[in-house]
């Protein structure tokens, strides 16, 4: 144990202490910049917590300052371990992966009898996102409630033919968690998961118990100024779709048994990390209750999170050994882009290119056809510069089209769209919706507002198979 907690040091962490350094400078920078109250992270290498800080406040109000030991707010990166707790409940043989939804729960809506648990833990069951229109989130509910208003979520397409992130999915995984196991969806995840695995202070959402090292969840108003989080019913935290507390020290621990592959099945753990293939033969980037996702061509297996004030990343990059963590106490803030950073300076293989720093594109005429990609995507059509599982798209859900109408407000004050860099595959072509991706070509987009820096993955006769986008 000894051994272990050594290993703990910083300067044994990150390969230099001017790694270290360059970590703390950046994640200080972008506080100040996002006004981000409070932040942890940690840093995994290696199968060992080489970092595991707290920088700026866990309260504002008590001048609680946040610490690797601060408990935040899951979001949806708890989604990871309903789905764990899923898949063990499938190797004790309670059910299958491909059980129709209707057969544990036979007085469901017809649709249930269409949806496997395979497409819930996948987003392509169909069901609609819930949302105000479904739930009252200023009332609480029990599990057979919550159960029945569940039963009401339409369908937005048939199951299996599109992906469209449903959180209605999760939570009915978790009220079929709690009636398989015999108790609350998350005491079955105490029992299986945290405890097992020495996440001593990871357990559901609550407002009744003392939790020590509690941090607080902010917004910014219009105003940019701080304000208090939005407040839920106590009973809508404690959804399998995200009602987890827990600290960037339990995440280590997480990191630590994900490397290890300390509590599932090959097969398990083959099935958790695999893209989601669609009916028509193309794939989605989404395992089970993982991005599975790449960094300059490296994999990259993620997850983000977002709730009530707090926003979280959990990114475990394989081939490196290496997994950062990023717990963050303010709605507007963008872990999931400080985790990629993050590992970009420890890794150099994992470097980002700098938004700010345009070069010469090596394909002068491509900024267009890629602006244009980007254009007939936001106004549904199907050029043939896009691949099919890009041109597929069409899931019709309300969350698809809200993404489309940002994509198009963007479009619409862009400023310029110049080349950063370009990451060359054809030695190791990745599998990418269904396609071949030989090519990452890095653009930057600017509007007045903002930058934002596009992936955009292709093939080998330059059709677009994907893009992504983060703000930085």
């Amino acid at each position: 144990m000894l051994d272990k907690l050594a290993g703990l040091a910083l300067c044994a962490a990150l390969a230099a202490p001017a790694a270290a350094d360059s970590v703390d400078d950046y994640v200080r920078g972008v506080m100040a910049k996002k006004k981000i109250p409070g932040v942890s992270l940690v840093v995994v290498k290696n199968g060992q917590i080489v970092k595991a800080e707290g920088y700026g406040y866990a309260n504002v109000e008590l001048d609680a300052k946040a610490t690797a030991d601060t408990i935040y707010q899951s979001g949806s990166t708890g989604k990871q371990f309903t789905a764990a707790g899923i898949l063990l409940l499938a190797e004790d043989g309670k059910l299958s992966l491909d059980d129709r939804l209707s057969k544990h729960f036979p007085d469901g809506p017809s649709w249930w009898h269409r949806i496997t648990i395979r497409q819930l833990l996948t987003h392509t069951s169909g069901l609609r996102d819930y949302g105000g229109e479904d739930l009252d989130f200023r009332k609480d509910y029990d599990e057979a409630a919550l159960l029945e208003v569940m039963k009401k979520v339409p369908l937005e397409f048939e199951p299996g033919t599109q992906w469209s992130y449903s959180n209605t999915g999760y939570l009915i995984l978790g009220l079929l968690t709690s009636k398989l196991a015999g108790k609350h969806w998350s005491e079955f995840q105490i029992e299986r998961i945290f405890a097992p695995l020495g996440m001593k202070t990871t357990r559901v959402i609550t407002e009744a118990d003392i939790v020590k090292n509690r941090a607080q969840g902010y917004e910014l108003d219009d105003k940019g100024e701080l304000k208090n989080q939005f407040w839920v019913a106590p009973s809508l935290n404690k959804c399998a779709d995200g009602g987890l507390y827990f600290s960037v020290r339990d995440l280590g621990a997480w990191e630590v048994a994900l490397r290890e592959r300390k509590f599932l099945k090959p097969e398990s753990w083959k099935a958790w990390w695999t893209p989601v293939a669609l009916a028509d033969g193309t794939t989605y980037q989404y395992g089970f209750g993982w991005d599975v996702a790449e960094q300059r061509g490296q994999k990259l297996i993620e997850h983000g999170g977002s709730w009530q004030g707090f926003r979280a990343a959990i990114t475990h990059y394989v081939d490196q050994g290496l997994a950062v963590s990023v717990l963050t106490n303010l709605a507007g803030a963008e872990p999931e882009a400080m985790a990629h950073e993050i590992a970009g300076l420890i890794e150099p293989v994992l470097a980002l290119p700098d938004p700010a720093a345009a070069k010469a594109d090596p394909d002068p005429a491509r900024a267009a056809r890629l602006r244009g990609v980007l254009e007939a995507w936001a106004d549904s059509r199907t050029p043939p510069t896009m691949a099919k599982g890009l041109a597929d798209t069409a899931s019709g859900s309300s969350r698809e089209a809200y993404q489309r109408r940002t994509s198009s407000n963007r479009l619409a004050g862009l400023q310029s769209l110049t080349f950063l860099a370009e990451d060359d595959l054809a030695a190791k072509p990745l599998a990418w919706r269904g396609e071949s991706v030989v090519r990452i070509a890095h653009y930057a987009l600017a509007t007045k507002d903002a930058r934002y820096v596009y992936r955009f993955y292709l093939t080998k006769d330059g059709r677009v198979a994907d893009f992504g986008a983060e703000e930085r």
